[in-house]
């Protein structure tokens, strides 16, 4: 059976938001959205996992939200 991890529309929209509101420009954000959501597509297709949670956009909405709120995640 599949775990999945539940975010609320709701959320998901807060998230995209916020993530306008700190880009200079709103078209930029939204191609870097759909580019990583293609890049994860594709590592996705490429390990063949269909047991993932969440859908490509909604996981790189998520993940760019998390890096903008939380800097230290990107430290490694």
């Amino acid at each position: 059976m599949q775990k999945r991890l539940h975010y609320s529309s709701l959320e998901i929209n807060r998230r995209a938001e916020e993530l306008i509101q700190h880009s200079a420009n709103r078209y930029r954000i939204t191609v870097q959205i759909a580019n990583r959501a293609k890049q994860r597509r594709g590592l996705e297709a490429s390990e063949d996992l269909d047991d993932l949670p969440l859908k490509p956009v909604t996981r790189a909405i998520i993940e760019m939200s998390d890096e903008i709120a939380q800097p230290e995640l990107l430290a490694d």
